[in-house]
């Protein structure tokens, strides 16, 4: 539940009573800055909002147009959304937008109200659902990062470059902090998202700047201190918001150290630098943005940052046809006409477009959408979820979630200085999708008298079905609750595959351990009993 405003103590994150708030949550990705990849379309042409404007406009007409959008912003998040956001058990939201929702597109400083209106909406919808919403600058007037997620005119991160739109974009966040100042259920102001894109982007070499983002840093919080003292600041690198070089100090005494984490290998090495600069200075950690991977990726990554007291913030709630958001947004059953006008220019016809985009505004409503129940499993491991056995927790450490006692392969990185042995089941091949980092083709080696312990929370009888290589000779292996709840030993047969066991209610924590002979583990499944 909200209670008063977040706050930063060192390395925590407080509420209001001074209890600690460990962030869970999604960003509201492509409702008020859309990406055409949500839209399943992967053309240029079709990438970001003013893209995405121009191409609906040519086929539906301006008129079209204009009452679709404000549709689509009515529809595509609503108070069900945050409602049902909470009732799954997160606690924040990030609200990503584009300025040109609040302010004029052009020259002189001139105000638009549908941007602040759409905002107190879902602050509203926020507190009755007792979850805190962090407003996240998506696009800033002239563009920040330099690609599409900005919504840049032409891949130059603009904003750095123009007094202009510098001055407008600290505009804005002074006139966001004088609204709301007093509203407790925003945890806090995300100042940029993903500043600078690296030169690896290939959109240019654009880190001369990174100097210049330090510097709007220390003018965006001197005017917003100014008429606000109480919000937390959101504060992101350069380069997907993954490089240090800018955490040089401490731009507030409130603040968070907002980071992204896409495509990793899910173990402490990708968190390590992060964590050593936040203790360096002395303030808390978010995982700001993450996410568009795989169920066992989400059981794996989201248990280990829990650990280490690192909130997250998952990409995004929903869009369309997908297995690895909450929500999947169902594709309009003409919609290859659109398709074939981004890749061939046929035009469908303006009545015949403007059904399709009808169908989708209907579509796009959470009442419509297929909700994907085993996303939210494997991110807060509820069963029935999935964990391969190489995601052994890591912390406390060696000798207590997992023994720590094996001789490691060299060429492996993947755990490297658990001192646990990790084996390649197969080797590694073209990426499945984007963020596809393979962690998934190991397995672990267990020796008599070794373990590895796996965080679960019991609240019914569930069963735990651990899968082995195929091939192994006999062991003996024991399932353990650490919390003493239960312990039972099972004898593995020549050629066996897997094993069975029930875990009673209230089991916390699960430790596997080989009494006798040695085994090859490669994943575990909680499934209701």
């Amino acid at each position: 539940m909200v209670d008063g405003f977040l706050h930063a103590d060192g390395n925590k994150i407080l509420d209001g009573s001074g209890r600690e708030v460990l962030l869970k949550g999604w960003g509201l990705g492509n409702w008020l800055l859309q990406e055409g990849y949500m839209w399943c379309i992967s053309q240029k042409s079709f990438d970001r909002p003013r893209r995405i404007e121009r191409v609906i406009e040519e086929l539906t007409g301006k008129a079209y147009a204009e009452a679709f959008w404000r549709q689509y912003r009515r529809n595509y998040i609503a108070k069900e959304d945050i409602i049902r956001m909470a009732q799954l058990g997160y606690n924040s939201v990030r609200i990503p937008f584009n300025y040109r929702l609040f302010v004029d597109d052009g020259p002189n400083l001139r105000w638009k109200e549908e941007g602040f209106e759409l905002l107190d909406d879902c602050l509203l919808w926020c507190e009755e659902a007792g979850i805190y919403a962090f407003l996240d600058l998506h696009g800033a007037p002239g563009g920040q990062t330099g690609a599409n997620i900005d919504d840049s005119v032409d891949d130059v991160p603009r904003m750095f470059l123009s007094r202009e739109q510098w001055d407008k974009a600290l505009e804005l966040w002074a006139k966001l902090a004088e609204r709301y100042a007093g509203c407790q259920v925003i945890g806090g102001y995300d100042l940029l998202n993903e500043p600078i894109a690296p030169p690896s982007a290939g959109n240019g070499d654009f880190d001369f700047l990174i100097p210049k983002l330090k510097d709007f840093y220390g003018e965006a919080v001197a005017r917003i201190r100014h008429v606000d003292k109480d919000h937390m600041l959101s504060i992101e690198g350069a380069h997907w918001a993954t490089d240090l070089q800018i955490f040089d100090r401490k731009y507030d005494d409130n603040m968070v150290l907002h980071f992204h984490r896409y495509a990793e290998i899910p173990d402490y090495a990708c968190l390590k630098s992060y964590i050593k600069k936040a203790e360096e200075l002395g303030i808390p950690l978010w995982m700001g943005e993450t996410g568009e991977n795989v169920n066992e990726w989400y059981s794996a990554f989201y248990s280990l940052a829990e650990s280490l007291g690192i909130g997250y913030n998952l990409w995004p709630w929903k869009k369309m046809e997908c297995t690895n958001s909450p929500y999947s947004i169902k594709m309009p059953k003409e919609y290859d006409l659109i398709k074939t006008y981004l890749e061939k220019g046929v035009h469908p016809g303006y009545r015949k477009s403007q059904e399709i985009f009808d169908e989708y505004l209907e579509n796009i409503r959470i009442e419509n959408c297929k909700e994907n129940a085993s996303v939210t499993c494997h991110v807060l491991r509820q069963v029935p979820f999935s964990v391969r056995a190489t995601d052994f927790d890591e912390y406390p450490g060696k000798g207590v979630s997992f023994s720590g006692t094996g001789k490691e392969d060299k060429h492996i990185s993947y755990r490297q200085g658990c001192n646990m042995r990790l084996i390649e089941l197969d080797q590694q091949g073209e990426k499945r999708f984007v963020f596809d980092s393979q962690w998934d083709r190991y397995g672990l080696l267990l020796h008599e008298g070794e373990f590895a312990c796996y965080r679960i929370d019991v609240v019914e009888k569930t069963n735990l079905t651990i899968y082995f290589r195929q091939g192994i000779e006999s062991a003996v292996v024991q399932v353990a609750g650490c919390n003493g709840i239960m312990k039972e030993t099972v004898c593995i047969e020549k050629g066996r595959s897997e094993i069975t066991v029930s875990l009673p209610e209230g089991v916390k924590d699960v430790k596997i351990m080989v009494t006798e002979g040695t085994i090859c583990a490669v994943r575990l499944l909680f499934s209701c009993k």
